[in-house]
């Protein structure tokens, strides 16, 4: 059972920045595949970006130039940078994982973080 909690997120003015953080359990935290989802109200849940082992990384289209997701494999933390944040980047942002196992691989989602963008 792998849990992940979320924290960092509030209220930015657009074009504002912050930085939301992914702690996760497990002690194989280093072969997850590690990532961030977003949901607003009326709006599918939205993957926006993704980290691999090997730290291969992908964004949504929407955040790209804009958003970075990284990881510790030290602290067992997972990252995204938001900076020129937009009032449509408001929603719920939840902390992924895959764990990635040859039997018994699974998805995980924390309770996520609330970011806020509005002047």
């Amino acid at each position: 059972q792998v849990q992940l909690v979320e924290s960092g997120g509030g209220l930015v003015q657009p074009g504002g920045s912050l930085r939301l953080s992914c702690a996760a359990s497990g002690s194989a935290f280093s072969t997850y595949v590690m990532g961030w989802y977003r949901q607003a109200p009326g709006k599918q849940r939205e993957l926006v970006a993704t980290i691999t082992s090997a730290g291969i990384t992908n964004y949504a289209d929407s955040v790209k130039g804009r958003f970075s997701i990284s990881r510790d494999n030290g602290e067992n933390t997972a990252h995204l940078q938001m900076n020129s944040l937009k009032p449509e980047d408001t929603a719920l942002y939840l902390c992924y994982c895959n764990t990635r196992r040859l039997i018994g691989s699974a998805n995980y989602w924390g309770q996520g973080t609330q970011v806020t963008v509005s002047s």
